[in-house]
This record gives structure tokens, sequence and C-alpha cells, in this order.
């Protein structure tokens, strides 16, 4: 492992939250409806994700939709490892990679939920999370590449079971996030007050806080009885829905 100081590196945490960013600002739905000459945000529960564009449009196109925001979320993470997995930070064991992914991520997240493109009114982030969380926590191990889509097996299990397509996909956010911190709490248990590190679980708690926060009005009627489900049967079947997922 190569050391690596912070004034060797700051830059490139720039680049990256640049870069990030504005890859986050792409929004697939949004060119999706236009070539279909509509309004993304005149349509369903006017929200730019690949739930309303299911409704719209049909599951096949919405699928598409969600797995490119899941590689929107997930590719510049997986490519950040890729470039720093062979260097630790300047005087620690902590690897730089570990910081990289869930930086980029965190900024592509940024970019999806307030884009500059868009006058800042983008989509909830969930798919883009649940990419980040899928290509970042195989880099820990290679088998948890089976786990991590037992997981998001049973995240549909549930939407499908429950039909709250909101609370399933938060509750899936706050599991990858939980797992993938008893991995750091583990791995870095003597530098636990280390910078880097409190860095790391702080980027986790922002993550769960801005999808959290998107599903804030989904939560406020859920408690109360007014949430509207996501059947997944009537996506099958191109029916649509009124969810604001």
């Amino acid at each position: 492992m190569k050391d690596i100081a912070f004034s060797d590196f700051w830059y490139w945490m720039l680049l990256m939250a640049v870069v990030c960013y504005f890859i986050g600002c792409i929004n697939i739905a949004v060119i999706i409806s236009k070539a279909r000459h509509k309004d993304v945000h005149k349509i369903g529960s006017g929200n730019p994700g690949a739930m309303n564009i299911s409704r719209e449009f049909g599951l096949k196109v919405g699928f598409l939709n969600f797995m490119f925001d899941v590689c929107k979320g997930g590719i510049p993470a997986l490519v950040s490892y890729f470039i720093f997995r062979g260097y630790v930070f300047e005087g620690t064991q902590i690897l730089v990679s570990d910081l990289t992914r869930y930086f980029c991520g965190l900024f592509v997240i940024l970019g999806h939920i307030w884009p500059v493109t868009m006058k800042f009114k983008g989509g909830k982030g969930i798919a883009c999370t649940f990419g980040l969380f899928a290509f970042s926590l195989p880099c820990e191990q290679v088998w948890f590449i089976p786990i991590v889509i037992g997981g998001y097996l049973l995240i549909l299990l549930y939407i499908a079971l429950t039909e709250w397509g909101s609370m399933g996909s938060l509750i899936g956010v706050t599991g990858f996030s939980l797992w993938q911190g008893m991995i750091f709490f583990q791995n870095y248990q003597a530098d636990l007050k280390s910078g880097w590190v409190v860095w790391l679980f702080m980027m986790l708690l922002a993550i769960n806080f801005l999808t959290w926060f998107k599903h804030r009005m989904n939560l406020v009627r859920l408690f109360s009885g007014e949430e509207h489900r996501t059947s997944v049967k009537k996506l099958s079947k191109g029916k649509r829905g009124k969810n604001n997922m």
C-alpha cells in the first residue's frame, strides 16, 4: 500500500465532486419523456424517476430507467475504487478507496436530487443509492454479490406484498448502510477517532438523511393512512397507479 497525503489528494476530491455531481444531473426520465413528447414533471406524480416512468410508459421502459440510475450511482464509485484501492491515507491504515466510493456516490445522489440543469428539481435518489451500494459492497468481498442481489429481491418482495414502495426502498437503503457501517466499524476499530473514519460514517449518515428527507411526504401520508399503493402486479400489466415514490 502507498501512503497519500491530503495535500496531494484534495484536488482529486474536488475533481470527483464536480464530475460526479454533473453525472448525477443526467436524468434519463426527463430524456425518455421528452423523446415521447411529454414532460415527466406533468405526468403521474411529477417525479422524474423510474416509478413514474413505469406507470406512464410501461414496466420495461421503467426498468431501463431504473438500471440507468443504478449504474449512474454505482459506476463512478467503482471507478474510484479501482483507481485508489492501492492507497492509504498518510500515517494510517485507512483505505482511500473506502472514502472515495461513498464520496463519489454521495455527489451523484446530490446531482440527481438537486440538478443545476433542472433548476434543482430532480428525483428522489433511490435508484442511484441502490446502485451505489450494489457496486460498493462487493468491493469488500466478491461473495457479497449474491447477498446484495438477495437483499434487493427481498426489498422487491416486501414491496410486492405490502405495496408500500417508498417504505420498502427506505428500509433497503438503511439496511445496506448499516451493513457497510458494521464493516467499517470492524475494519477500523483502532482508528474510530480518525477524521477519515468519522468522514466515512458521516457520508453514510448523509446518504440516509437525503433519501429519508426526500420521502418525508410519503412518510406523512403513510402514517396517516393516505399513502398510495405501489402494485407490482398492476405495473407488470401496464396499469397506472398513483404513487409518489
